[in-house]
């Protein structure tokens, strides 16, 4: 009993040291905080995604604008830039402006938090469904960025 006691009394005190430390970011007022080690779940979820060639994952994540690109106008308007993840691994971001803002003052170096639907392709994915659903049939994704949350 002392035992799983002094081991419940050391995860707390890791615990709140870590989230003291950065550990914790807020995503939305209507998303929970999640830490860093969740973070890298989601991550791991990406590249899981990625290695076995899956489509259709709702993920969520953050990574660094590497690149800015046009945005696309055939069809629905999206917004378009690749993030890199803290892996290595890129992601093309193709957000529907048609149905959300775009991302203000978007820049390369820049952090971008995301929510959304992960599809395979061989350049690493693309995340879509970064807004909210008119119908309300999907679930509600989002692009954050510098305090911004875009959806």
């Amino acid at each position: 009993m002392k035992r799983l006691l002094l081991i419940v009394a050391i995860a707390i005190a890791l615990y709140v040291g870590y989230g003291k430390t950065n550990g914790f970011r807020q995503i939305t007022g209507s998303q929970a905080a999640y830490t860093s080690s969740e973070q890298a779940s989601s991550v791991d979820l990406i590249q899981t995604a990625f290695t076995k060639q899956k489509s259709g994952v709702q993920v969520q994540g953050e990574g660094i604008v590497s690149k800015i690109l046009a945005d696309d106008s055939d069809g629905s308007r999206h917004q378009r830039f690749i993030l890199t993840l803290p892996s290595g691994q890129t992601l093309l971001v193709a957000h529907n402006i048609d149905l959300a803002p775009p991302v203000a003052s978007l820049k390369v170096g820049d952090s971008v938090a995301f929510n959304g639907v992960y599809e395979w392709n061989a350049k690493g994915g693309v995340i879509h469904w970064t807004h909210h659903d008119p119908a309300g049939r999907h679930e509600v994704g989002w692009l954050r960025h510098a305090g911004q949350t875009y959806q």
